[in-house]
């Protein structure tokens, strides 16, 4: 028995392993064709750059000090909005739990919310919070709250009616019920919800910052379009590609500890 019981984890072990490889595979050969097209002329490297002139934007932003002021920027903006997009979300969403006739009366208003293009609300939110960093945070808010509240609250009001209704014949009232059955059933809701919230709220910010940053990693897209400079621009891509990947395994190492818990 303990012997299919360590082929079985080892087997795992092993199919972790070649995702892992399989994954630093895929962005190798990217960045190993796009240098070879760009070395052979095959795309033209002013239009679409090349992982050597990236390097050399990023040791350039790093002699002029500028590198780590708009990751650092960047970071506390997406940093703030999410924390408050996912903490306001689903703070909501259980309100709307607990208070149906509430959730009925808000339902059609969150969808005509969620669908609206908030871009379009970029100058009006500069009008109301002004051209700083708090018109970004509000931004990615607007665009990360109404999601966080609808997939969380549907996850909340979809929990297993059986185990709800085992509690309520021992009297228990709502708010044992969202603790004890609501809430851990859901972890699994929120988590991903919190997954969705994070590239909601890298878009927020980004639109945020194109529209009115003087710094951050939008602001470098920005600039760099405006100048012509496509290495500045992918410096910019590239930088968030690897911000976004390190806040998303850190949140997959949270479920993780949360699910072992």
């Amino acid at each position: 028995m303990n012997e299919e019981l360590n082929a079985y984890l080892k087997k795992i072990k092993i199919n972790k392993i070649k995702i892992i490889v399989f994954q630093l595979l895929i962005i190798s050969l990217f960045i190993i064709i796009w240098q070879l097209l760009s070395d052979k002329n095959i795309i033209n490297s002013f239009l679409c750059s090349s992982p050597k002139n990236v390097i050399k934007t990023v040791i350039k932003l790093y002699n002029d000090n500028n590198l780590f002021i708009h990751i650092w920027i960047t970071l506390k903006e997406i940093l703030i909005s999410f924390i408050l997009g996912s903490f306001i979300g689903i703070f909501i969403a259980a309100i709307l739990w607990f208070n149906p006739f509430l959730s009925k009366v808000l339902d059609p208003y969150l969808t005509i919310l969620n669908s609206l293009p908030k871009v379009a609300l970029g100058p009006i939110i500069i009008i109301w919070a002004g051209a700083n960093q708090n018109s970004i945070i509000l931004m990615a808010l607007l665009i990360s709250v109404i999601s966080t509240i609808i997939g969380v609250y549907t996850g909340f009001k979809h929990t297993n009616e059986t185990s709800i209704k085992l509690l309520k014949s021992f009297n228990a009232n709502k708010i044992q019920i969202f603790n004890k059955v609501v809430l851990p059933y859901n972890i699994n809701t929120i988590v991903s919800a919190i997954k969705i919230n994070l590239s909601m709220t890298f878009v927020g910010v980004i639109i945020g910052e194109l529209l009115v940053s003087k710094e951050g990693l939008g602001y470098l897209i920005n600039y760099g379009s405006q100048v012509f400079n496509t290495s500045l621009v992918m410096t910019g891509i590239i930088l968030l590609a690897i911000l976004t990947s390190i806040l998303y395994f850190i949140i997959l190492y949270i479920e993780k500890k949360l699910k072992n818990a």
